[in-house]
């Protein structure tokens, strides 16, 4: 599929502020056989006195930007041509969660996509024995990582009920699965809780999900908004795989990656500190648009 995206991110001040550092996370990435960035631009307005675009540790575009002056408003605009071909999945060949950590001991190396990094508790993830008894109650024996992951990702669509209003950025995996309501965050925070409670090295995406409108419906311009889903690794033959638990599915060519992590820290589109007082007002417009490919 090929997709243009364009993602428009706001934030209005009561008083003007100054001194701000941001860093923005918002360009789709390139991986191999999975997604490839065919041109993509990151905008801002007013202009930073200083910008440096590069990859972080997870080798995820972003920008880090500076503010000297005084400005009521900030815009971020990103506009990117994207090609994904998620290719099919393999025959399951993942391992037993037993034999999973002669397979992890086995990666020699710390590269961005080395499992060691998902194993243990992460800056806005740690263990949590109510998930982790979840997380058993579902496992059977001799099911494979993959069988796993799939199993949790089906539990927890089937007990959490999609809900904006009932938490926030800040809500811990801990809340909303008492809560067993929430958003793509929080299903996605809760699911990677619990693999790991089982040793299975869990991860969270950042991206976009194009929307299909109803049919005899026109889609909304700005209706589709960035997404989360989780990455797990199923051993070194299957390696990482993606699941959308908020839906239930497998992430596939409806999925644009922007940015991988340990959790939603890692991979925030806009974090930073600014000088103000007073409240501000975000919004977010996002538009996954199909290219229609001619022969």
């Amino acid at each position: 599929m090929l997709y243009d995206v364009n993602l428009h991110i706001s934030y209005l001040y009561d008083t003007p502020v100054s001194g701000g550092r941001h860093i923005v996370r918002v360009l789709p990435l390139s991986i191999g056989g999975r997604q490839r960035l065919i041109a993509g631009t990151v905008g801002v307005t007013p202009s930073p006195g200083e910008r440096v675009d590069h990859t972080d540790f997870f080798e995820n575009p972003m920008s880090a930007i500076l503010f000297r002056n005084a400005h009521e408003r900030l815009d971020i605009r990103m506009q990117a041509r994207v090609h994904v071909d998620m290719p099919e999945p393999a025959a399951d060949f993942s391992p037993r969660v037993a034999d999973l950590p002669e397979d992890i001991a086995n990666y020699w190396s710390l590269d961005a996509g080395s499992p060691h990094h998902y194993t243990g508790p992460s800056p806005r993830l740690k263990d949590c024995p109510e998930i982790a008894e979840y997380a058993r109650s579902i496992v059977k024996p001799d099911m494979t990582i993959r069988a796993i992951a799939t199993a949790i990702c089906a539990r927890i669509h089937k007990d959490f009920t999609y809900d904006p209003k009932a938490t926030n950025v800040d809500t811990t995996p801990r809340e909303a699965f008492k809560l067993k309501r929430g958003v793509c965050q929080d299903f996605s925070h809760v699911m990677i809780v619990a693999l790991r409670s089982l040793g299975i090295p869990a991860g969270y995406v950042s991206g976009f999900l194009r929307t299909i409108p109803p049919p005899g419906k026109e889609r909304l311009e700005g209706a589709d908004a960035m997404h989360a889903w989780v990455r797990y690794w199923c051993g070194r033959v299957n390696g990482w795989m993606e699941l959308d638990p908020t839906n239930n599915i497998p992430a596939g060519t409806d999925h644009i990656v922007v940015a991988c992590g340990r959790d939603y820290a890692d991979v925030a589109p806009v974090i930073g500190v600014l000088k103000g007082y007073g409240q501000h007002k975000t919004n977010q417009a996002v538009d996954v648009i199909p290219v229609r490919q001619t022969a």
